[in-house]
């Protein structure tokens, strides 16, 4: 699965009942191949997905396609991706808020 597959599988693996009372807007730029600018907005108990970086972001998640796929596929510890600057997030608290809605943590 790529970054890209694996951002708009998102519209069926989140559970709509977690996106009650939940509004967010989320940046996804992923550079290398089968990356891609994605923003993921939630808002009404709906998750959006749209190609390129729209609207005013609570979060932007930065990363190399390939080092945010290792995160995703249990290959690189979340904290050392960030640690290490392989993936880059301006707002963590955002992201840990949101980080089980979109199935990062189990």
């Amino acid at each position: 699965m790529t970054a890209k597959e694996f951002i708009y599988s998102l519209q069926e693996t989140v559970n709509s009942q977690t996106l009650q009372d939940k509004d967010t807007v989320f940046h996804f730029d992923l550079e290398g191949e089968g990356g891609g600018a994605f923003t993921v907005k939630i808002q009404n108990g709906k998750l959006e997905i749209a190609e390129g970086l729209n609207e005013t972001s609570k979060c932007t998640v930065r990363a190399k396609a390939d080092n945010f796929m290792k995160v995703i596929n249990g290959e690189l510890k979340p904290l050392n991706a960030l640690l290490f600057g392989k993936v880059k997030v301006d707002n963590q608290g955002e992201l840990i808020k949101y980080a089980k809605v979109f199935g990062l943590m189990k």
